[in-house]
């Protein structure tokens, strides 16, 4: 026999075993439904052991047990071990955004690493090969894994560019935003323009006899680099260089020599907006703007989506474009999806202490995104999922890979230069070992022209972000006191923010929802 007797056998009275404590002598060991089943049932009276087996008289519940302490009253669902506890722990929120998402411990810098790898994962396709981007088909022919991960991009980017308006001026804005953008993009089209395109010529051509013969010419290289100078993409080949000797140049018959850059224009344009809101106290005084503002975006989204009558869903009905200054060409449609994704990043952060970081939020936010995307639905449905499975994600990665991106940011650079190495290999023939080695090799010259940028360019020019010209810092001291303008001469007693962070510093706040409020 065990050494304990079965829970029946207890309250009718079975004979305990040699050695064990006497129930009617141990407090609270029987007589008390309360500690039998664990609820907190008020005090009854009960059968008192006997211990012979005989039927005792009913007496009270504190002469049976000899204690009057009650019970704590528990959860059942803290009574079961195991998974029940696991489940339950599951759907309970582990705090808010504001709360979990501070400082530069985050998963942010991993999370833009992966997606600027998936841009050229997805290139390799089209450029390499001649065929779709990746998981087009897959997809039902909604997106691929590159116009999703930029997409992912706009999301990151609403949330820490609002942040980053938040706590700084209008003009110091615009410089940091110019230095994280300007200085990485200019060397990219110099070196396409000055480098990577004669090496082109000289193989194509023979010689570079004529590549620098007028070069201000519509198709020449110093109006490669006028007209992508301010990131609109007016201009994608030069001299038609690559219009024949690489699969997509003849895909398409046009020369094509970074066609990624398409995007940084709408990611500039997102920028004026979060910059006009913050100038004009939006995003301090009235958030509600901008949550209105997402919810229209994503009313016009649906809008398409209803209309094309197919569950997949066309991106957008709308073809209407404008020209706009310094960069050309801008779809509504494109501004309409991406300009979603960017104010769903800035609502998350202007209500960052009511959203939620919920394990089974962002496992459902994958479950929704993954079968969206397999069964159409996607923009109404995976958009938003995706969205936020990336700030759960952000949230959520180990704190062992929080080191990635910290210190060295190489996402911009890859984007940027991905898709210049590919069309160098594709037009020199590498793509035809198959599409795994071609990735690996697109991947490996995309990371060390990123490595270059950052250390030389990006990383340079970021330590700039709190330079202040001397006739502006001179004019702001001329209505200080004495002590104070030596004070601000002699710099800061509180050592300034890191400035070469690739990722934006979170700031650790605490207080209202509304700074200022």
């Amino acid at each position: 026999m065990s050494s304990r007797s079965p829970a029946g056998a207890d309250r009718f009275g079975a004979e305990p075993q040699p050695g064990a404590a006497r129930p009617d002598k141990v407090p609270g060991a029987c007589g008390d439904p309360k500690r039998q089943l664990g609820t907190g049932a008020p005090d009854l009276p009960t059968a008192r052991c006997p211990m012979t087996g005989g039927v005792a008289l009913v007496q009270a519940v504190v002469r049976s047990c000899g204690t009057t302490r009650r019970p704590s009253a528990r959860p059942l669902v803290e009574r079961v071990p195991g998974r029940m506890t696991t489940i339950a722990a599951s759907f309970r929120s582990r705090g808010t955004l504001a709360e979990l998402l501070s400082g530069r411990s985050n998963g942010i810098g991993l999370v833009r690493l992966c997606l600027a790898l998936g841009v050229v994962m997805s290139h390799a396709k089209p450029l390499g090969f001649g065929t779709r981007d990746l998981g087009y088909h897959l997809f039902d022919r909604q997106t691929n894994v590159g116009t999703t991960a930029v997409y992912g991009f706009f999301v990151l980017s609403g949330l820490l560019i609002t942040r980053s308006a938040r706590r700084t001026g209008l003009i110091r804005y615009a410089w940091h935003r110019c230095l994280r953008i300007f200085p990485g993009l200019w060397v990219c089209l110099l070196i396409t323009a000055l480098v990577v395109a004669p090496l082109v010529a000289l193989r194509e051509w023979g010689s570079v006899d004529g590549y620098f013969v007028e070069p201000w010419d519509s198709d020449g290289p110093l109006a490669y680099l006028q007209a992508n100078w301010w990131t609109g993409v007016r201009q994608e080949g030069i001299e038609g260089l690559l219009a024949e000797t690489t699969p997509w140049g003849r895909e398409t018959n046009s020369s094509v020599f970074n066609g990624a850059l398409w995007s940084l224009v709408y990611e500039m344009f997102c920028y004026v907006v979060i910059g006009v809101l913050a100038v004009t106290a939006v995003l301090r005084q009235a958030p509600r703007l901008v949550l209105f503002l997402t919810i229209a975006l994503y009313l016009s989204i649906f809008s398409d989506w209803w209309t094309s009558g197919h569950v997949s869903g066309p991106m957008s009905t709308a073809s209407w474009a404008f020209q706009a200054p310094l960069v050309g060409t801008m779809k509504l449609h494109w501004i309409v999806y991406l300009g979603f994704l960017f104010a769903f990043g800035a609502t998350l952060d202007l209500y960052r202490e009511r959203v939620p970081v919920n394990d089974a939020l962002g496992v459902g936010s994958a479950v929704a995104l993954g079968l969206s995307l397999l069964f159409g639905g996607f923009f109404v449905i995976g958009l938003p999922a995706f969205a936020y499975l990336l700030i759960w994600l952000s949230v959520r990665m180990p704190r062992r890979l929080h080191w990635v991106g910290r210190k060295n940011d190489y996402s911009y650079g890859i984007y940027i230069y991905g898709f210049v190495f590919q069309q160098v290999m594709a037009s020199l023939g590498w793509s035809r070992w198959g599409y795994v080695p071609f990735v690996l090799m697109s991947i490996a010259a995309a990371w060390a022209a990123a490595f270059l940028s950052w250390k030389l360019v990006e990383r340079p020019a970021l330590r700039l972000k709190d330079w202040t010209p001397g006739f502006v810092a001179r004019r702001s001291q001329r209505g200080l006191p004495v002590e104070q303008q030596s004070a601000t001469a002699e710099g800061p007693v509180v050592p300034a923010p890191r400035t070469d962070a690739p990722t934006e510093e979170i700031p650790r706040q605490n207080g209202t929802l509304v700074p200022g409020r």
